[in-house]
This record gives structure tokens, C-alpha cells and sequence, in this order.
């Protein structure tokens, strides 16, 4: 039997500066004394490794705050957000949303643009995105580098080649998406001949965004609900992702609540998606064509009867699924996102009414969350995608010179 090879010292200084660059990355501008308790190295490895990522120009080092373990002040120790970025992509069914995000998770620019629904052709959306990109790319300090770009997509993504095998809300069939993204838009772009791109479905990048920075920070298991006009879950398990074998589980939206319902755009009849959606609230709430989610969440705060009845029903299937997750997962945090956050709130009262019939000992456990991030939890997980590779190894391959538009 071969025994798994010792750790050597660059795989132990690799490790150790791959967690001091993410827990900057995480928690933002801390202290070196701060830093040695978080990780519990000593504090010249600490002061070691801190300049190491300052002379790589992915944090700065600040005049020294306050006191540390020993009576001296301590020096600060910030990310280089302005400088050290990613380029996010957020492709929803009837918007496309893209960002330049710091390092730290700050969102140094932002732009979006409605696309009709049924236009949504992949090279359509790959021009748009072009157009989306290359202001975000213009606005960067002329000395800032771009890492990686991250895209969330609303569908099963195979996570080892970035094909989109199924958005049915797309209208995609085994699109090769990472693979588009390098041939049309690497080059005009100026983002280099092997860019490193990441494409991942859209609720697992929320639940990944919320995990890390938002309502589910700190928990062990949660589940993140997405979807404009759909539904889908992201699911994190033991405070990991839970993926499946090829990248496709989580798919919560078409698990079957209602065997004589409606006709679903995978196929099948009845799914959670069908009865809780955007479309689903739309139209059980009896809006008229072009109403947005918006109006009936005004229209409900007026007293509209029928809106009300409307939003009752849906709510009521709302809890329907959310009880299956409480007693299979046993998450400690449901996250409502998407356009599930707008109506929420509304719905609450049906969902907590609903889950008075789930088991007891996970019933108990549960909390039922809106987003920190708000609308973005998407957006910033496929930030949070891109940035991957550099915070598992942030000394290796850094780019030689600042990415800029060709």
C-alpha cells in the first residue's frame, strides 16, 4: 500500500499563505496581531508571509493601530481591492448583470441591461456581455490586474468543462460555454490567449457568496433558493458545496410537488418551479402581460384581494418545498434569493404555517433568511468563482502585466 506523500515545506507555506490572503479577502483590512490569533502561526511567519503578498502587489501594508499581543502597535494589513480584481458575469433569463470586484469582495463597478425574454441565443448574450465588459475593463486604474472572470449561469453547468448542459429558461442545450467565452470574447477583451474563466450554476455561486460573506456566514449547512424565472438551490453540506458527481445536483426546482400541475420547461409535470416562480406568482396573482414582480408586491401592500389570494396559493406551494429541503438537508439557514426575495416576505406566514408539519428536530433548527448581498448573492459568487485559484495559491503564476482592453 503506497502511503500519501509528506507535506513539504512549500506545500505547508503555500497552504499558509493561500489562508492569510483568504481570511483578508474575507474579513478585509485586519491586523497582523489579528492575524497571527486567526491562524495561529507566530508572528514573524505571519509578517513573513504578509510582505511576501504586499511585494506581490495583492495586499498593502498600513502604519501600524492600536496594540497587539505585546504592547506595540500592530501593523495593518488590507487587500489591494482597486488593483487586484476579477470581472463577474450574472446571466439571468431576463437581465444580464456584470461587475468589477476587488479583492475583498468589493464591487468597484457595476453594469446591467434587461434582455427580452426568447432572445436569449448564445451569441446574442456573448455580444451583450462584450458590451457589458469593456466599460468595466476601460474604468480600471491603468496599474490594476484582472485575475479571472466568473460567470453564473442559470442551469446545470458540468463543472470540470463549463458546459451549460441544461437551462431550460434559456433555452440551452449543451451550450459549451466556457469554451464560447475564451474563442469570442478573450481576444477582444485583451484578457490573453488562456484566460482563466469559470462558469458555475447560479445558486450554488449564491449560496457560495452568502456561506462567505452573507446570512449564511458561519453556518454548517444552508441552502440558498435562486431564480428570476425559475427556481433553483444551492446547497451547502458540512460547510462544503454540495455539487454532485458532474456539477448538478442541487436542482431543487424541479423536484415534483404537484403531479397535476402545469407542464414544466424540462419536460416534466409539476415541478417546485412551476408553482413558485416569477411566471407562477404572475400569474396566480392574475397580472396582467409585462407586470413586474415589483407591482404586485405594491399591489399586495394595497389590499389588492385578488393579488392577495394569489400570493396565499403560491405561498402555500412555497412551503410545500420548503419542508421536503428542511427534512432531507437539515440546513440550519434557508436563504430566500432571486426573485423569491422580493415575494418572501409576503409568503412568510404560509411557509412558517407549512413547516409546522416538518419533522421536529430539523424543523427546530432552521432559519428562514433574506440575502445580505441582496439581488447580487449570484453575482458575487461568480466573483468569488474567478477568485478561487488565486486564493488557493496566491504566489503562483501572477500575471506580469495589467490586463487592458486590445
Amino acid at each position: 500500500m503506497t502511503r500519501p506523500a509528506a507535506a513539504t515545506q512549500d506545500d505547508v507555506r503555500r497552504h499558509n499563505v493561500g489562508s492569510l490572503l483568504r481570511l483578508l479577502h474575507v474579513h478585509g483590512a485586519t491586523s497582523r496581531a489579528s492575524l497571527t490569533e486567526m491562524t495561529g502561526l507566530n508572528r514573524s511567519t505571519v509578517r513573513a508571509l504578509t510582505t511576501e503578498l504586499a511585494e506581490a502587489g495583492l495586499v498593502r501594508e498600513a502604519a501600524p493601530v492600536g496594540r497587539g499581543r505585546a504592547g506595540r502597535p500592530s501593523i495593518v494589513v488590507e487587500p489591494e481591492s482597486e488593483r487586484v480584481y476579477v470581472l463577474a458575469v450574472d446571466i439571468r433569463v431576463e437581465h444580464l448583470v456584470a461587475a468589477r470586484v476587488g479583492l475583498g469582495g468589493v464591487v468597484l463597478d457595476r453594469r446591467e441591461m434587461r434582455q427580452p425574454r426568447g432572445s436569449t441565443d448564445v451569441r446574442r448574450t456573448l455580444r451583450r456581455l462584450a458590451g457589458l465588459l469593456e466599460p468595466l475593463l476601460a474604468g480600471a486604474p491603468d496599474d490594476a490586474v484582472c485575475f479571472g472572470l466568473g460567470v453564473a449561469v442559470c442551469g446545470m453547468v458540468g463543472v470540470r468543462d463549463g458546459v451549460v448542459r441544461l437551462a431550460p429558461n434559456l433555452s440551452w442545450v449543451d451550450v459549451p460555454l466556457r469554451a464560447l467565452l475564451v474563442e469570442r470574447l478573450a481576444a477582444p477583451l485583451g484578457l490573453g490567449p488562456a484566460p482563466p474563466i469559470a462558469v458555475g450554476n447560479d445558486a450554488d455561486l449564491g449560496a457560495m457568496a452568502e456561506h462567505t460573506r452573507g446570512t449564511a456566514a458561519g453556518a454548517s449547512d444552508a441552502i440558498y433558493l435562486s431564480g428570476e424565472v425559475g427556481l433553483g438551490g444551492g446547497i451547502i453540506l458540512g460547510g462544503r458545496p454540495m455539487t454532485g458527481g458532474g456539477g448538478y445536483g442541487g436542482e431543487v426546482g424541479h423536484m415534483s410537488v404537484n403531479p397535476r400541475g402545469r407542464l414544466c420547461r424540462c419536460g416534466r409535470r409539476g415541478c417546485w418551479e412551476t408553482e413558485v416562480g416569477e411566471d407562477a406568482v404572475l400569474r396566480s396573482t392574475g397580472a396582467a402581460p409585462g407586470v413586474e414582480l415589483s407591482e404586485v408586491v405594491a399591489a399586495h401592500e394595497a389590499g389588492d384581494l385578488t393579488v392577495r389570494a394569489g400570493i396565499g396559493r403560491v405561498g402555500r406551494w412555497l412551503g410545500v418545498g420548503v419542508v421536503n429541503l428542511v427534512n432531507i438537508f437539515n440546513p440550519q439557514v434557508i436563504v430566500f434569493g432571486g426573485a423569491t426575495r422580493e415575494v418572501f416576505p409576503l409568503m412568510e406566514p404560509f411557509v412558517r404555517e407549512a413547516l409546522t408539519t416538518a419533522l421536529a428536530a430539523p424543523r427546530e433548527q432552521v432559519r428562514l433568511e433574506l440575502p445580505a448581498l441582496g439581488a447580487d448573492s449570484t453575482l458575487l459568487g461568480a466573483a468569488e468563482l474567478a477568485f478561487t485559484p488565486l486564493l488557493e495559491d496566491p504566489l503562483r503564476d501572477l500575471p506580469a502585466t495589467p490586463v487592458r482592453l486590445a
